[in-house]
């Protein structure tokens, strides 16, 4: 499987983890139960919000698009400041600043995250040193660091620089350590199995480098957690709730890791990932970037990937990515990313 194919499964698997999610989120799994059957919400087609995506999946894309833009801290704020604009806004204005800002889908307000509005409603501040509280909302570790950081891991940095580059990404928002040091984890497992390293093994490595982290010791649990239920037997929601319900940085990540592990294909995972009583949307994006690496494009279910929302745009920036890290083409991107604004 080459990388394109890899990138361009992880980016569209994440949105079809959102979309799926979407409906069921802040609903209780008995609910969602009595609504759907035993099994929940199983099929993208019977979503009652139509394939739509969140906060999530635009997020996703303009990380995307402030690496493509510069790739420094600054460009990744000044990319999350055209996003926070997207919800404020019914539509993209006249001159809208770049090609993702002009695509209509993404003025939605969905339920975004409190933390990633109020983080970059104001401007850039550095990061703080690894390991203490960031210089932006110190006391929040909630899953808006993971749930837009699997770009940091398609652009063909090694798992060490990915994990640094999300995680000072991550403090744009979120300060305190476990938010952004989950971030990093995830970028980094991102990069291993997006260049062919097995899941487990990659989260085993990941773990390597949590645990030489200070303050990494609660994502590091979150992690052991999901693998010890995961080696338990065959996936269940209630299983997945012992794992965490994903309002937070590392439960999310953890939930994310537990559902790909016990899935028994990229469907099935997806479908355990967002089937319980916490933030569903956020799990089954995370999950669905490692199913879609994992896996790659083709092993995501296509009749899903015709329903959901902005799927051609999710494609051509992943295509993106390819062209312009891995390739190292940029002057084939026909100035959708202007540097330098």
């Amino acid at each position: 499987m080459d990388f394109r194919e890899r990138v361009r499964g992880a980016l569209l698997g994440g949105a079809l983890g959102d979309a799926l999610g979407w409906p069921v989120e802040f609903r209780r799994l008995d609910r969602i139960r009595a609504e759907y059957g035993p099994e929940g919400l199983t099929d993208l087609a019977d979503a009652p919000l139509g394939g739509q995506v969140t906060d999530d999946t635009q997020m996703t894309l303009f990380t995307a698009e402030g690496l493509l833009r510069g790739g420094r801290p600054e460009d990744l704020h000044a990319a999350y400041r055209r996003w926070f604009t997207t919800q404020r806004m019914s539509g993209p204005g006249p001159r809208p600043d770049g090609w993702l800002a002009a695509q209509e889908f993404l003025y939605a307000s969905r339920a975004p995250g409190n933390a990633c509005t109020t983080g970059v409603a104001t401007g850039y501040r550095p990061a703080a040193p690894f390991g203490q509280d960031g210089p932006v909302n110190p006391g929040s570790k909630g899953c808006g660091t993971v749930m837009r950081s699997a770009p940091f891991g398609l652009i063909g940095l090694d798992p060490e620089q990915a994990f640094r580059r999300a995680a000072v990404a991550a403090q744009l928002t979120h300060g305190h350590p476990t938010g952004y040091l989950a971030a990093g984890a995830f970028a980094a497992l991102v990069t291993l199995v997006a260049t062919g390293t097995p899941l487990r093994p990659a989260v085993d490595a990941v773990l390597v480098r949590l645990d030489a982290q200070d303050r990494g010791a609660e994502t590091a649990a979150a992690l052991r957690r999901a693998l010890r239920v995961a080696a338990e037997g065959p996936g269940s929601a209630e299983a997945v709730e012992r794992v965490g319900l994903g309002w937070i940085a590392e439960e999310c990540l953890a939930v994310a890791v537990y559902a790909a592990l016990v899935g028994t294909d990229a469907r099935a995972a997806l479908v355990l990932a967002v089937n319980h009583s916490g933030d569903s949307d956020s799990t089954g994006a995370v999950c669905g970037n490692l199913v879609g690496a994992l896996h790659g494009l083709s092993g995501l279910p296509a009749d899903w990937c015709e329903l959901v929302e902005g799927r051609d745009v999710v494609l051509q920036v992943a295509d993106d990515l390819v062209t312009a890290f891995a390739l190292g083409n940029r002057t084939a991107l026909d100035g959708r990313y202007p540097t330098g604004t």
